[in-house]
């Protein structure tokens, strides 16, 4: 097995390194699971899709999708956008998986509503086991939508494919948000537990003084801490409390902050630094925003 990374960017070169035929969309393609087959050669391998990928499969397909095996059971979609490094760890033959895998390139979206709006959709960055568990009505309805790009795939392209197409795939993201709500709101006391989990994380950081080290605490600290992806762990967060993590943590600064320009004597450089800025104006610019004041301002006015 090669430490070598092949990277895959037309749709094309997909199609001829699973051993497809060629697509029937230069920027798309929808395969069906079943056919796909892992041969022990390439076991290992690692490869860079050029593309975004929506998948559901209803068994282990034996992959790794960046630190992380592609394992689970019935009923779940996972997601990778643009630069995930997919690596088959075990050989399939034809027939042992069932489900599918929808490819688009970037290219296919560009210049349209979608295109602007795709970032919006943060689950592409998930990781495998944040996978969307679907109900057998949503099941459902994410098969009818998917039987929709199917048909227009497999239709001979005209002047309207490419916007019909999007549109159809832009409606499955949508659905595919409301049913990752939905998990949320299932799961609601594991997210209250994390939220919890995450305050007693922030107040034990500038307790032990970490950030005199290491500086303000990142959203991917507290996200590991949690063991969730720093989509997955903001998502959950801004979904419980209707703030951002950010939001948490600058938050919370500033209020240390309040109370060290009342209780000190300390000039507002040395608070910037001790609470973890590296730059005493980024401090000041963050007081404004949330204050509306600047340091000395809000000190001479108590």
């Amino acid at each position: 097995m090669s430490d070598k990374i092949v990277r895959v960017k037309p749709i094309s070169q997909l199609h001829t390194t699973m051993g497809f035929a060629k697509p029937k969309h230069p920027l798309i393609s929808l395969m069906d699971a079943s056919k796909v087959v892992i041969p022990d050669e390439a076991v290992g391998s690692k490869v860079v899709l050029d593309f975004y990928m929506i998948s559901m499969k209803d068994k282990n397909c034996g992959a790794d999708y960046g630190r992380n095996s592609f394992d689970f059971d019935e009923g779940l979609m996972v997601f990778s956008a643009p630069g995930q490094v997919y690596s088959p760890q075990k050989v399939v033959e034809e027939g042992e998986i069932e489900g599918w895998m929808l490819y688009f390139h970037p290219d296919l979206i560009r210049n349209t509503h979608l295109g602007t709006q795709i970032d919006d959709y943060t689950f592409f960055n998930y990781e495998v086991y944040e996978a969307l568990h679907l109900s057998e009505d949503e099941e459902t309805k994410i098969k009818e939508l998917v039987t929709n790009i199917q048909s227009e795939y497999e239709q001979r392209i005209d002047n309207h494919s490419q916007r019909v197409i999007v549109s159809n795939i832009e409606l499955l993201l949508n659905y595919c948000l409301r049913f990752y709500e939905r998990q949320f709101n299932t799961r609601t006391s594991q997210s209250r537990d994390i939220v919890s989990q995450f305050e007693i994380a922030l107040k034990d950081y500038f307790k032990t003084e970490q950030h005199l080290a290491s500086g303000l605490p990142s959203i991917q600290y507290f996200a590991e801490k949690a063991h969730l992806s720093q989509h997955y762990f903001s998502d959950l967060l801004k979904k419980e409390t209707g703030r951002t993590p950010k939001d948490h943590i600058n938050d919370f600064v500033i209020e240390k902050a309040k109370n060290l320009l009342l209780g000190t004597q300390q000039s507002v450089s040395e608070i910037a630094y001790d609470l973890g800025f590296n730059y005493p104006h980024y401090f000041t610019r963050l007081f404004r925003s949330k204050t509306g004041k600047t340091p000395v301002e809000y000190r001479n006015l108590n």
